[in-house]
């Protein structure tokens, strides 16, 4: 039967991995998959989905709104 080792580790410099695997002897071939984790949000996002983001947050704000308000923090 053929096993399955499961480890999980740290990238390291240079994105290079290191592995031990103590039930292995030296000369024996294994494969090995890497799973990356999910990303949940992209690194870089375009203005206009931060545009449409803030609308979403607030929709009932005006440009006059944000202009008073950025004149009361200015002041």
């Amino acid at each position: 039967m053929q096993s399955a080792l499961r480890i999980t580790t740290k990238v390291l410099t240079g994105n290079k991995i290191e592995i031990e695997i103590p039930e292995a002897e030296i000369g024996d071939s294994v494969d090995v998959f890497v799973i990356l984790p999910e990303k949940s949000e992209p690194k870089y996002r375009s203005v206009l989905d931060i545009i449409e983001e803030s609308r979403r947050r607030h929709p009932s704000r005006t440009a006059e709104d944000i202009d008073r308000q950025l004149d009361i923090s200015r002041n």
